[in-house]
């Protein structure tokens, strides 16, 4: 699927009608019965096939471990560190120096499997201190596509959007990191 695709899904661009229970279920990573918000089911039909589970290993609310392309959740998983969500973020998942030279396939890989465990915890009405870092990789893949040439133009993909949905999540994080924050949306080169 193309990156921009499940950048529009991501962003809560509807993309097509509510999923129904039975095709919800077939997402490996839907793992509960609560409803999910209209965004989220359209991120669930956008990633869904570049996702795999692992049922042998729950991570967060007993999502199975997802994997997408190269990169499994619980490799980068948030909640196994002793830094703060948005530390955590800024610190996993910098850019390349240039920005451009970035592997944008590997942030969206790491977004899909974040999207995927957002989505999973959702299922099953689990707590969302998953927002912070999933939020900060949409941002750095907008970031990202901009500086390689191919800037978003859906509003909600646009990065000071993506900028401004970080620092709403994060109201406790310390302000020093919020100014990194504020800091990137201005490096898009």
């Amino acid at each position: 699927m193309h990156p921009s695709t499940l950048l529009l899904a991501a962003a809560g661009v509807a993309l097509a009608a509510p999923l129904s229970a039975p095709r919800q279920a077939n997402a490996c990573f839907i793992i509960g019965n609560t409803a999910l918000p209209a965004e989220v089911v359209n991120t669930v039909r956008a990633i869904q096939s570049a996702v795999t589970c692992n049922p042998n290993t729950q991570t967060l609310s007993g999502v199975p471990d997802v994997t997408s392309g190269g990169v499994t959740f619980s490799d980068v998983n948030f909640a196994s560190s002793n830094l703060s969500p948005l530390e955590f973020a800024l610190t996993e998942f910098a850019a390349s120096n240039p920005l451009s030279a970035t592997d944008l396939q590997r942030f969206q890989d790491t977004l899909n499997v974040y999207l995927a465990t957002e989505a999973g915890i959702r299922s099953v009405g689990g707590p969302l201190t998953i927002k912070v870092p999933k939020f900060f990789l949409q941002f750095q893949v907008s970031r990202i596509q901009t500086a390689q040439g191919n800037p978003p133009t859906a509003p909600g993909l646009q990065v000071n959007h993506l900028r401004d949905k970080v620092l709403k999540n994060a109201p406790r994080e310390n302000p020093a990191l919020l100014e990194q924050v504020r800091r990137l949306a201005t490096q898009l080169s």
